[in-house]
C-alpha cells in the first residue's frame, strides 16, 4: 500500500469579503468511480459509496468548498506501470494513492506534481484555467486519486485474515478503499507510531462503514 507524494492536500477559502457578503454553503463531495479493469468482477459504485462515507467522516466538507476524487480500479499492466514510475519499485501492488494540492497553489491542472496522470477530468476544467482571471470564482479542490488494482488484492486478501476480515475479496477492496482515501488526507504508515494509528482509524471506518454494508448513510438498506 503506497503513497507516491506524501503531499498534504490544502483546501480552497473564500476571503473574508466573500465570506460576510453572501451565505455560507456546504460544499459537494464528489467521488468519482471507474471500473478500467476486465480481471475481476467488481462494483464500482459500491465503493465510490464507501469512499464517500469515508471523506464525510474525515470532514472533507469545508463550508463552500467542492472537493473532488476519483477512485479508479486498473489492471496489473496500468499499476505495475505507475509504480515503477512513481515509487521506483517493479511489479504490480494493491493500491496506489495520489494526493493533489489545490490548483490555485501550483502548477496548471492536470501536471503530475505527486498526482495521478488519470486526475479527474470534468466539465469544471475550464473553469479552473480561468482561476486567475477570476478571483471569485469557486473552483473544486481536487484533492486526489485512488487507484485499486482488484486481481492484486484478491491475491493479498489471505494475507489479512482476522476477527475483522474474512479474507474475501469484498473485504480487501474495502480496506484498500479506506487505506487509499486516508493516504489522500495525509496519513502514512511509515513510522510504527503513524501506521498504528492509521490502521486504529481503519478499523473505526470499516466498521463502521462496511461491516454493516457501505449502501446507506446508515448502513446497508
Amino acid at each position: 500500500m503506497n503513497d507516491p507524494s506524501g503531499q498534504q492536500p490544502s483546501g480552497l477559502q473564500a476571503s473574508g469579503q466573500q465570506a460576510m457578503s453572501r451565505p455560507v454553503s456546504k460544499g459537494v463531495l464528489s467521488v468519482f468511480a471507474a471500473n478500467e479493469q476486465t480481471d475481476v468482477d467488481i462494483d464500482a459504485s459500491r465503493w465510490r459509496i464507501l469512499a464517500e462515507h469515508v471523506l464525510g467522516e474525515e470532514g472533507v466538507m469545508d463550508p463552500g468548498v467542492d472537493v473532488e476524487v476519483s477512485l479508479l480500479f486498473v489492471d496489473e499492466s496500468t499499476i505495475s506501470n505507475l509504480n515503477q514510475q512513481f515509487m521506483g519499485k517493479k511489479g504490480p501492488t494493491d493500491v496506489l494513492s495520489f494526493p493533489i494540492d489545490d490548483p490555485r497553489d501550483g502548477p496548471e491542472p492536470g501536471t503530475p506534481i505527486g498526482g495521478s496522470p488519470f486526475a479527474l477530468q470534468t466539465e469544471f476544467d475550464d473553469e479552473r484555467a480561468d482561476y486567475s482571471d477570476d478571483e471569485d470564482r469557486d473552483a473544486p479542490t481536487l484533492l486526489g486519486d485512488v487507484l485499486i488494482c482488484p486481481s492484486v488484492a484478491g491475491r493479498n486478501a489471505s494475507e489479512h485474515v482476522g476477527d475483522q476480515h474474512d479474507g474475501s475479496l469484498e473485504d480487501e477492496l474495502a480496506l484498500l478503499v479506506v487505506h487509499g482515501v486516508l493516504h489522500l488526507l495525509g496519513m502514512d504508515h511509515v513510522i510504527g507510531a503513524e501506521a498504528e494509528l492509521m490502521e486504529a482509524r481503519e478499523q473505526e471506518l470499516l466498521t463502521k462503514f462496511h461491516r454493516v454494508g457501505p449502501t446507506t448513510p446508515e448502513g446497508r438498506s
